[in-house]
């Protein structure tokens, strides 16, 4: 029985002994790095500093609060993602700061991206697809509201010419039903 075990070993033995060596060759070799593509060249259009106009509807039929805000939009990550960083208020007088990174993730073949802010509890992450024929970016985000609970919001990002955009957040109202919660819209900086 005990001859048996070692003769079973010697085989997974020569194995192990195998990849051990081959893998000092395997390390030297980095793997290829990835290059940005055509789906980059989206996230490239939000580069930037933004002014932005930001309309928050506190419920529903109630007239939509306004503040300004600005945002800064920097190609990170060898041209392969977008981060964001965004300075405002939130309602008057309330500070608001949030901070996100978008990507394009190739095996989902859709943006992916993630957010974080002042006014919300961890990270929300989401997808979004872009449709060039309506230069319109359409997805949705899923993470924690300043209450803790949470929240799935629908997102539409429109850019109707260049040096212009659009950022519409929907999400479930008091009665359930999907409304418009947020409305930005941004002009580029000369």
């Amino acid at each position: 029985m005990r001859l048996s075990r070692i003769a079973a070993a010697i085989p997974f033995a020569a194995l192990t002994a195998f990849a051990i060596a081959a893998a000092p060759a395997r390390a030297t070799q980095p793997p290829p790095q990835p290059k940005p593509g055509p789906e980059h060249a989206i996230l490239k259009m939000d580069e930037g500093t933004w002014d932005a106009i930001i309309e928050v509807v506190p419920g529903p039929g109630a007239t939509p609060v306004t503040t300004k805000g600005v945002e800064v939009n920097t190609i990170g990550c060898g041209g392969l993602c977008l981060i964001s960083d965004f300075k405002g208020e939130a309602m008057p007088g309330v500070p608001f700061h949030g901070h996100g990174v978008a990507a394009w993730d190739p095996g989902k073949k859709k943006y992916v991206g993630s957010w974080t802010d002042s006014l919300s509890q961890g990270i929300a992450v989401g997808e979004s697809t872009w449709d060039p024929a309506s230069k319109k970016m359409t997805g949705w985000m899923e993470g924690r509201d300043a209450t803790g609970n949470l929240m799935k919001s629908r997102t539409v990002s429109e850019t109707p010419q260049e040096g212009k955009r659009v950022m519409t957040m929907y999400a479930p109202g008091p009665d359930g039903k999907e409304m418009q919660m947020m409305r930005i819209t941004y002009a580029r900086r000369k």
